[in-house]
């Protein structure tokens, strides 16, 4: 049994009835699950004639583990299946086969002595019974908060999930102390009457099992394909010019962002070139010292101990100048004529799209109605600013102002009619 979408079988293809509540088929749809794996190798034969035995099989949300295919089943991506468990047997979806699963064995570090079996294609009757399980998980939820409330633990039940045969029920929590949880476990047994195993995660792991929309507007990293969390801290905020602020730092998690690290190495490596933050310059005018620096152009702000209110930019390889001035015991120029030197730091760069102007979502001209007529242009007056008035026809302009007579035939000049407002109808008191 696969996926209804019918691109289950083959990774290379996108789920074609994927819309904005996601796959109608989520449980089995081979392309609409968390951390899921490219099989860059689907359409390359394999050279030797031994098959990969092994295949990838994944339960609810970021639970992955490797199966041996003991039965020669003909298995694909989107497959449901039947495995063996600790206890009783489990219940998933294929996500990937193949020598790809061979290579992800390897990278994960995982013994090939160690893999379960996979008993079967999973029939009607397995998949009632997990499908029936599945849906009572959040209502479990729900009774397992409150039940770890009333015993006043300070812990958080973040999600539960049932095993394929409704033997057993795994609840994840996280904390950030020790918890005594042998009475929890006693009160969840005998309300759900089965076999109860509690998992403690990080923050990092409930975020990935959860998901989520990050700040850039993207799916969560830790949800989709990054699987290794590596230790976050401040200074590669501080190494990429970023301010000190926890609320734009901290992702979903409430750890610093792991994006963090993913430039940092570029910025490490641009940063060689640049002098030292804590550099003092001796001027001719005084001492100067570094207020912050652009990696991208190059530049530093200098500004004096005097007046720190003016900045100046300037190049790095100024500054080293100047500070090979300075080694030599020589005082460098001002930093005003360094940056006259180069009037190219001097020209303003274009917004275009106006990120820096107050009123660009205000509406321009809002006074002038749309409706309004375009005023009558006034005629122009003579290049000698001549008050006299320019006279038609023959006649000889005289020394007094008079008013320009129209000829028969010609276009009457227009003038607005003005309105008036009728007055309103009195009333008849005798009607």
């Amino acid at each position: 049994m696969s996926c209804g979408c019918k691109t289950s079988g083959d990774s290379a293809h996108n789920c074609g009835t994927k819309s904005a509540n996601g796959c109608e088929n989520v449980d089995t749809c081979g392309n609409s699950y968390k951390l899921s794996v490219f099989d860059w190798l689907s359409n390359v034969q394999n050279p030797s004639s031994q098959k990969c035995d092994f295949v990838e099989v994944r339960f609810k949300n970021d639970r992955k583990c490797f199966f041996k295919n003991v039965h020669s089943l003909p298995l694909h991506i989107g497959s449901i299946v039947t495995v063996e468990s600790n206890s009783g047997h489990d219940v998933g979806v294929v996500s990937l086969t193949g020598e790809l699963v061979r290579i992800q064995m390897k990278k994960k570090h995982f013994p090939e002595e160690s893999v379960l079996k996979i008993y079967r294609l999973a029939n009607q009757r397995d998949i009632e019974v997990w499908q029936e399980a599945r849906k009572k998980e959040d209502s479990v939820k729900i009774e397992a908060r409150r039940i770890a409330q009333n015993l006043s633990l300070q812990m958080k039940i973040t999600d539960v999930e049932y095993q394929g045969d409704a033997g057993k029920v795994t609840f994840y929590y996280t904390a950030e102390n020790r918890i005594d949880f042998r009475q929890l476990i006693k009160d969840l047994a005998g309300t759900f009457r089965t076999k109860i195993d509690m998992k403690q995660i990080g923050f990092r792991q409930e975020a990935a099992k959860i998901g989520g929309i990050g700040s850039c507007g993207r799916e969560l990293c830790c949800s989709t394909w990054l699987t290794d969390f590596r230790s976050v801290n401040t200074n590669a905020a501080r190494y990429q010019q970023l301010s000190i602020n926890p609320q734009k730092l901290a992702g979903q998690c409430g750890k610093l962002k792991c994006c963090l690290n993913y430039e940092l190495d570029s910025y490490l490596d641009a940063l060689h070139d640049f002098p030292s933050t804590s550099t003092m310059l001796d001027t001719e005018k005084g001492r100067a010292f570094c207020i912050k620096i652009d990696v991208f152009k190059k530049k530093m702000w200098f500004a004096y101990v005097d007046s720190s209110m003016a900045w100046y930019d300037l190049d790095i390889m100024d500054v080293k100048k100047m500070i090979s001035l300075n080694k030599r015991g020589e005082k460098a120029k001002p930093l005003e004529e360094l940056r006259l030197a180069h009037p190219e730091s001097l020209s303003k760069n274009t917004d275009l799209i106006q990120e820096s102007s107050v009123d660009r979502f205000e509406r321009k001209n809002r006074g002038k109605s749309k409706n309004r007529k375009p005023e009558q242009k006034k005629p122009q007056e003579n290049r000698n600013n001549s008050t006299e008035k320019p006279f038609r026809g023959n006649k000889k302009p005289n020394n007094r102002t008079e008013k320009p007579i129209a000829k028969e035939g010609a276009a009457q000049p227009v003038h607005k009619k003005k309105f008036k407002k009728k007055p309103s109808p009195k009333r008849d008191d005798n009607a």
